[in-house]
């Protein structure tokens, strides 16, 4: 009687193993993204030479490393715990330097980077021209760009998360931070320039 259960047991265990054992896709929560809204930035005393609209799922704060730098500000998503760092400077005849120095700090990105693309902004009725660059792979940054109006300012913007990077599962929130950019950048005007739109191409 022994001997015939255990066979049976043996039996049963041995079928079981030959069963086809499909592992499920690796799956993340979905992100319920609300639609996008933009609106003025919200400091204060708003003294710089640049302006934009910008995210209402975000708010500007002083960049408090940079206290005396004139016009740095932090653009905040604390949803998403993702910060857009904005820099500015004047232009005096080192706009080269500028752009050089600008490269190479995108450029540092490259060892983590599966691909980068670059996107060309010019409106010239802005005069703002500039570059973005968009980084693919286990980067810690995903997106920077400048713009400048070739004569008087210089903008910087460097997007970081305070996450672990997994791009995979922060994908829809970096595409719809990517278009907020975008947004920030098609807004955006040197406040001592009549303009009104910026077009950005490939």
């Amino acid at each position: 009687m022994k001997v015939r259960l255990f066979i049976l047991i043996i039996g049963i265990a041995f079928c079981a193993c030959e069963e086809d054992y499909t592992p499920k896709e690796r799956a993340y929560a979905r992100i319920e993204l609300p639609a996008p809204s933009y609106i003025s930035p919200s400091i204060e005393t708003w003294d710089c030479p640049y302006y934009f609209e910008a995210s209402n799922q975000s708010f500007l704060t002083i960049d408090k490393r940079h206290q005396n730098e004139n016009c740095w500000y932090n653009l905040y998503y604390p949803r998403y715990k993702a910060t857009l760092h904005l820099t500015y400077s004047e232009v005096a005849d080192d706009l080269a330097t500028q752009i050089e120095d600008n490269r190479t700090l995108a450029m540092k990105h490259v060892g983590k980077a599966t691909a980068i693309n670059e996107s060309r902004v010019q409106n010239d009725s802005a005069r703002v021209y500039g570059l973005i660059y968009e980084f693919k792979g286990a980067t810690a940054s995903d997106m920077q760009f400048f713009v400048t109006d070739s004569a008087a300012h210089f903008l910087r913007g460097s997007l970081y998360f305070n996450v672990k990077p997994n791009k995979d599962s922060l994908a829809p929130v970096i595409d719809y931070i990517k278009a907020d950019i975008r947004h920030m950048i098609s807004t955006l005007v040197w406040t001592d320039h009549d303009s009104s739109s910026v077009e950005a191409t490939k």
